[in-house]
């Protein structure tokens, strides 16, 4: 294993795409092995690579990490993104639990079909809007200071901001009525690591396209129909 992280998925966002950011975050320069072929996911699967059958996989410090929880709680610690004591960590576990859960609704968008894509994109601007945005939005008032825990940049952090680009890509006015998210997203998008994330030519990834969708179908045998939350 090299000196880097290197990360075994598809050349797209998925679950994988969190992961690129918190590296990123942190200013950690990564390699990237993208799946094309049943051969290569075979491959990993025959030579014991992915625990529990599935990707992202993670090469870092000599191990090969799987599940992506696991994953960025590793790189958030190593990193000093995870708080300085154990209830830092716990407010941190429990934003990075809300977010992950809005953005369970947008994961598998780009695998439904038009009709349930109209309907999907009405329930994720629903979600955020009334259940996530306004916890985070109160926070952020209540406090009065630039991050989310104990005014410092973490973990938490950058998974929001991750969230906030991802909702406003289905409604790009969803912030309207959150002030304290607007200027979460500008702060901490003009934090350097984050700003060269967020610069053309980075590693971050485009939304996904059938490309990608056909990619993800094609290695996984996902021969079922997805539907709609």
């Amino acid at each position: 294993m090299s000196g880097k992280p290197k990360l075994y998925y598809f050349d797209g966002r998925g679950k994988m795409e969190s992961i690129r950011w918190l590296l990123a975050a942190a200013g950690v320069e990564f390699e990237e092995e993208f799946l094309e072929t049943r051969d290569q996911y075979e491959k990993l699967l025959q030579g014991g690579s992915l625990l529990f059958q599935q990707v992202p996989m993670v090469e870092m410090d000599g191990m090969r990490m799987v599940q992506t929880r696991a994953i960025l709680s590793y790189i958030a610690a190593k990193y000093n993104l995870y708080g300085k004591d154990l209830k830092e960590r716990a407010l941190i576990d429990m934003y990075v639990g809300g977010t992950d859960d809005l953005m369970g609704f947008i994961l598998m968008f780009p695998f439904l079909s038009a009709e349930d894509k109209e309907k999907q994109r009405a329930v994720i601007v629903q979600k955020a809007t009334s259940r996530y945005f306004p916890v985070y939005e109160k926070v952020l008032k209540d406090h009065g200071q630039d991050f989310l825990v104990g005014n410092n940049f973490s973990w938490a952090d950058v998974h929001l901001l991750e969230a906030i680009l991802m909702v406003e890509e289905k409604k790009s006015d969803v912030l309207l009525g959150f002030p304290q998210l607007q200027a979460f997203k500008t702060r901490i998008s003009s934090i350097p690591t984050v700003k060269k994330f967020l610069e053309p030519g980075s590693q971050r990834k485009p939304v996904p396209d059938d490309k990608y969708v056909e990619t993800v179908r094609r290695v996984l045998r996902m021969y079922y129909d997805v539907k709609a939350n």
